[in-house]
């Protein structure tokens, strides 16, 4: 590193934040300094901090690593020793900014004050440490109505990161004479317990009432076909509860998708590994999808989704991840935290779609209770004749979101910054 170069660090963390978020800024970060004369040349280096993150692949490092773009790039696991002994993984220059786009912003603040950098935050739906922050590049006026009054100077509106997802023409599931539903049923443990059986007894209602339907799972980056295997056997209790098993899950080749699961009712569902695979998705009528960022995600894409939470599984914590599950097991307990969350916690929280909880609204439909797999496949299945209801979810999606052209707006405002250090 140049003596008089500054460091450009960006903190990030899941697959999909590096395929959207990361991935065009950097691009138009080169297009900047390429296209800058030798005397007005801003001079610095890109540096990569991955943070820790449940969704994570685990295959970031790799991914970041085959760009070429970065000079140094950190592995989520040695963050904290990054912070306390920065200078153990590489020399810092004086000068730098601290750009934040996936993981928790306080990381990223932290990491700034640890080197003195400044910090700019890029905020989807809040920005939740104003103070501390330099500048605040907001996705829409929505989360810049959210800063307290004296910090509002620090934000600036550059638009939707995602609006510029570049999606692959090629891809088409288009058929008139087919609809394509994607089922996401989780990505951990203590809801696919619950996902995987209750969502394949809803794709097998709907098949029952409309053949012509593709059903698609994205599966998600913590997980893989052994675990759909596992979820829908008796080894998982709550599959007890429902009728619909997997008969077959075999391997696809020269297909866009992975794998092909039947059930034992013969209806077929298609699996693809690819993350994030929004080419698909968003070819997609509907999702039915768990509670979770993955409705973010979709909203993004503006793709209409009923959002889905059966709560008639809360006594079986014992199938749940960490304390929970630990805990649930003792009865006594598993009771009392049965009806903490069952009456106060359902009924307190209004929503459970980012989408709804940021707009403040029900922009995309909620069935949070005591729901069977067949009343939310008729559901679905009214959605998918009501087009122009799945147009108007689509469309109060897409205002939620910002404008396009975002990763270039917050290039130009990391490429002042320097100019100013």
């Amino acid at each position: 590193m140049k003596k008089k170069s500054v460091a450009v660090v960006i903190v990030s963390n899941g697959p999909g934040e590096l395929a959207t978020w990361v991935s065009p800024l950097v691009n138009e970060l080169n297009k900047i300094s390429e296209s800058l004369c030798d005397e007005d040349k801003i001079n610095f280096t890109l540096r990569l901090v991955l943070v820790p993150c449940p969704n994570a692949t685990g295959k970031e490092f790799l991914v970041a690593k085959s760009w070429n773009k970065f000079e140094l790039i950190t592995k989520s696991k040695s963050f904290w020793k990054l912070l306390l002994k920065p200078h153990s993984f590489a020399n810092w220059p004086k000068k730098g900014i601290v750009i934040f786009l996936g993981g928790d912003q306080f990381w990223s603040i932290l990491l700034a004050k640890r080197l003195g950098y400044l910090n700019i935050t890029y905020a989807e739906w809040i920005s939740r440490w104003p103070q501390w922050t330099n500048v605040i590049a907001a996705m829409n006026a929505k989360v810049k109505e959210l800063i307290p009054k004296r910090y509002k100077y620090k934000c600036q509106i550059i638009g939707d990161l995602m609006a510029d997802i570049k999606l692959n023409s090629e891809i088409s599931l288009k058929n008139k004479e087919k609809h394509n539903i994607a089922l996401l049923p989780g990505s951990k443990k203590a809801k696919l317990s619950i996902g995987i059986p209750f969502f394949l007894e809803v794709a097998d209602h709907i098949a029952e009432e409309n053949q012509n339907i593709n059903f698609i799972i994205p599966i998600a980056p913590t997980t893989n076909k052994s675990e759909y295997l596992f979820f829908q056997s008796e080894r998982n209790p709550i599959s007890k509860y429902y009728s619909s098993k997997i008969k077959t899950l075999k391997n696809l080749k020269d297909s866009r998708f992975d794998y092909e699961i039947e059930t034992s009712k013969n209806t077929k569902i298609y699996l693809i590994k690819k993350h994030p695979c929004y080419e698909i998705l968003k070819e997609c009528d509907i999702a039915i999808t768990t509670v979770g960022a993955n409705t973010s995600e979709l909203a993004a894409i503006a793709l209409p989704m009923l959002v889905v939470l059966p709560t008639q599984h809360l006594n079986m914590m014992n199938a749940w991840d960490g304390i929970i599950g630990i805990i649930g097991k003792i009865s006594l307990i598993n009771r009392f935290l049965t009806f903490i969350i069952r009456y106060f916690y359902f009924k307190k929280k209004k929503f459970f779609a980012w989408p709804n909880i940021k707009a403040k609204r029900m922009i995309v439909p909620e069935r949070i209770g005591n729901f069977s797999p067949k009343k939310i496949a008729r559901e679905v299945l009214f959605l998918i004749k009501n087009k122009d209801q799945l147009k108007n979810i689509s469309d109060s999606l897409q205002k939620e979101r910002g404008n396009k052209g975002a990763a270039k707006k917050l290039a130009s405002i990391i490429a002042n910054s320097i100019k100013k250090l």
